[in-house]
């Protein structure tokens, strides 16, 4: 699909993409958004940094718009009509920013209710008439409970992330917030991996078979970054990776750690050698982490040590650099790991820190790569 201008999509949607200087659709987006506008469910599986928000965010709006267009505006409080669940909070303002560059002509109106702030916040938000409700599956329930917002006028239920939201109490959560909506919902996931876990979900939540799309690149790393490989002798990993930052001690870097142990460690490094940082994890107060969120966002350091929990939904323009301080053992966490840089286009460039007990995951990824790269050949 060489241009936006070939979707369907109104008007006003197209003129916002190009005052965004957004001309063509990524692979996700080009292929997912015919479906959508057809009412069909659909399962999206597309590497990350792809714009496989942007993919659900157009068809969303062009059909809540023509809604209103056609004379069905929403007249009541409390009633979205399209619903986006998002794992957690950061992603879900992330979502929320990415509707809001598309509603200034289309007048159509996005609250949030996420995790991570006062139900009173969450219960104000939603008091209103609007169209569109991103939200944390927990925050919602909470909602639904207390009689604060009701899904039954809901056309459209969108997973983002929904690999991240995969765990044994997830598919009681979905099939209540399912199971309030009218039968005839669409439903849509998106994910940049799709684990057995994911696809057993899928299967009891869509109501029909689902266009399963996958994009070329959902199994493979981007063209656009560079890996390279350093080898740790004795698990010494100190001085490699303070020599890494001082290198380039402008690019924006995410370091990544497999647990909070590890990360207060290399934490002390950092302090020791007077290299400015902050820290991005779990088990940290909510208004640190987002103060220490926004540090790194605006450049007020280059630096930013993570766990798992920021490998996921982070989409931050000014990382240009991953390093894996400690190599997950997961591919899946690794490609999310990776996947904060070279988004969108961009380049990027990842170092892992390898030590002998790496020595299976790095086989597995060329192997990995080696089977897509023939896939895609074809």
């Amino acid at each position: 699909m060489p241009s936006f201008s070939e979707l369907p999509l109104l008007p006003t949607l197209l003129e916002s993409l190009e005052a965004q200087g957004l001309t063509a659709p990524t692979d996700i987006q080009a292929q997912t958004v015919q479906p959508l506008l057809d009412d069909r469910s659909v399962l999206g599986v597309a590497e990350t940094g792809s714009g496989k928000t942007l993919a659900y965010v157009l068809p969303l709006l062009h059909k809540l718009k023509t809604l209103e267009n056609g004379g069905s505006s929403v007249s009541e409080p409390g009633k979205p009509r399209g619903l986006v669940l998002v794992p957690g909070r950061e992603l879900g303002e992330q979502v929320s920013k990415v509707f809001k560059t598309l509603t200034h002509s289309t007048r159509l109106r996005v609250r949030v209710a996420l995790g991570g702030s006062k139900k009173k916040v969450a219960r104000q938000s939603v008091a209103g008439n609007f169209e569109v409700l991103v939200a944390t599956p927990g925050r919602l329930i909470q909602l639904l409970d207390g009689d604060d917002l009701h899904l039954d006028d809901v056309r459209t239920v969108i997973f983002d992330e929904a690999d991240q939201m995969v765990d044994p109490g997830f598919l009681p959560v979905a099939q209540r917030i399912l199971g309030d909506c009218p039968n005839a919902v669409q439903v849509a996931m998106f994910s940049a991996t799709l684990s057995q876990r994911l696809d057993a979900v899928v299967s009891s939540l869509f109501p029909s078979n689902p266009v399963r799309i996958r994009t070329s690149g959902s199994q493979r790393l981007v063209p656009t970054l560079k890996t390279e490989n350093v080898n740790i002798i004795n698990g010494q990993r100190r001085e490699p990776l303070i020599a890494l930052l001082r290198e380039q001690p402008a690019v924006g870097t995410m370091l990544f750690m497999n647990t909070r142990e590890q990360l207060d460690k290399v934490a002390e490094w950092l302090a020791e050698a007077g290299i400015p940082a902050t820290s991005y994890r779990g088990q940290m107060d909510r208004l640190e982490r987002r103060a220490n969120l926004a540090r790194f966002r605006d450049g007020e350091v280059a630096v930013l040590l993570a766990t798992d929990l920021g490998g996921r939904g982070l989409d931050i323009e000014r990382v240009g650099r991953v390093i894996n301080v400690h190599l997950p053992q997961d591919i899946d966490n690794y490609l999310h790991r990776v996947g904060r840089t070279a988004r969108a286009g961009r380049s990027g460039l990842v170092v892992n820190l390898v030590t002998q007990r790496d020595q299976p995951l790095l086989a597995r990824l060329r192997k990995r790569e080696e089977k897509a790269a023939r896939r895609s050949g074809r």
